[in-house]
Parts: structure tokens; C-alpha cells; sequence
């Protein structure tokens, strides 16, 4: 089953209360997103951290519920 937009936000939401988060469906199937996520929290982190920590935040559902997601991450 596919996640949609809002729960994917509120999963990183949840996990960074801070987060900006903005989503796009890049294939229009509820599979396929793009989200660009700013959170004070990035602050002193490698952008690869700071991917691990969106990606936890989704607590296992990614490669499961969520088929693919490119992630951008910025500081605020």
C-alpha cells in the first residue's frame, strides 16, 4: 500500500517539529516523491546525516510502503 503525501509530512514532522517540509508525487502513483525538508536540526550535519534522519523519521516504511523518494535537506 502507497503513502500519501500528508502522511509522509507528518512522519517527518513528527520526528523534526521544526521541519518545512515540501512534497511533490514525481509520477502522479503515490510512489514515486520528491521532498525538500529544512529543519534547524540539519545545523552541523553532512547532507548524509541529515538524509539518515529523514529517512528514520519514516520509521521502516521506506523501500516497504513508500516505493522511492529523492530527498533535498537544508539548514534553517
Amino acid at each position: 500500500m502507497a503513502m500519501d503525501l500528508k502522511e509522509i509530512e507528518n512522519f517527518i514532522k513528527e520526528a523534526m517539529p521544526d521541519a518545512v517540509v515540501e512534497i511533490q508525487d514525481l509520477a502522479g502513483d503515490g510512489n514515486h516523491y520528491s521532498a525538500t525538508v529544512t529543519s534547524s536540526q540539519f545545523s552541523g550535519k553532512s547532507k548524509i546525516e541529515q538524509h539518515k534522519m529523514v529517512y528514520n523519521s519514516l520509521k521502516g516504511r521506506m523501500g516497504n510502503e513508500l516505493h522511492a523518494l529523492a530527498i533535498k535537506t537544508k539548514e534553517n
